[in-house]
Parts: structure tokens; sequence; C-alpha cells
């Protein structure tokens, strides 16, 4: 039998990567961020080779990214927020919707989106998680635009 296995592969060298960060509770966005650029460039993505926008909130983020993705510049997308649960149903609505939208995008337009929203009960869990959840959205992009690449080469053969 020979299967074709198509491995992981964190290689960021040649990728260009766009990032979205919404300004709402915009230090832990700042964090995620950081995270994020720092990943990048320990995987080998340039600096010249990303590009950051940011947003009013997590509900103006699929927007933007869909622009990115449909801009044709992009190997992998990047979102960047948070949402943090206050005493309204408003917290579902936006942590929810965005979601959706992000995915919605990435099917719709072929470009992977890691999303890096994140929903918490407080700021403090955002605080503890913003470092690192950037850092796993940068090895996500980076990992899912080889993949895809891999895959249109195995379709070529």
């Amino acid at each position: 039998m020979s299967i074709r296995e198509l491995e992981p592969d964190p290689a960021g060298r040649g990728l260009r990567v766009g990032l979205v960060q919404s300004r709402f509770n915009q230090d832990i966005g700042e964090g995620l961020r950081s995270g994020c650029l720092a990943e990048l460039a320990r995987l080998g993505v340039a600096e010249s080779d990303i590009c950051c926008a940011t947003v009013p909130g997590a509900l103006e983020l699929p927007l933007a990214l869909q622009a990115m993705a449909q801009s044709g510049r992009f190997d992998a997308l990047v979102a960047l927020g948070a949402v943090i649960r206050g005493e309204t149903y408003h917290f579902e609505i936006v942590a929810n919707e965005s979601a959706r939208g992000i995915t919605d995008v990435q099917l719709n337009t072929g470009i992977p989106i890691a999303n890096a929203v994140l929903t918490t009960e407080n700021d403090d869990q955002a605080l503890v998680r913003m470092v690192q959840k950037g850092a796993e959205a940068a090895q996500a992009a980076v990992e899912m635009a080889n993949l895809l690449k891999a895959i249109k080469l195995t379709g070529s053969k």
C-alpha cells in the first residue's frame, strides 16, 4: 500500500500572512498580536510578508478578513481579538457571530484563517491566555497554508 501522508509543515518562509485585530479590549488584542508576530518570526515568516489591519470590534473582523482573502495577496490570515462576558446576552451574539463570520470567510474563499478571538469570562482569563493564543494562531495559519499548498501539489501529480 502506498498511501501518501501529508505531514504538518511549520515552515513559514515565503508565506504571506495577514492579521486583523479588533481594537475593542485593546490591551488583550495587543498581547495576542505580539504573541502572533513573535511566533510568525520564529517560523520564518518575513516581516515584509506580514500585513496588519485593525477594526473596531470582533463583529467587524469577518469583513476585513474577507477583503484580505479576496485580494489574492495572502496565503493565510489570523483573526485577533477578545470578547469578554458582560452582564447581558450581547456576549453570546458577538462571540457566536464573529466566529461564524470568520468560518464563513475561510470556507467561501479557501484562505485559511486562524481564529484567535478569545472568549472569556473576565479580563484576567484573557490576559493569561493572550500571548500563547496569538502564538498558536500563527502556528495554525502557517500549517494550514502549507497543507493547502501540499494538497494542490498532490492533486497535480
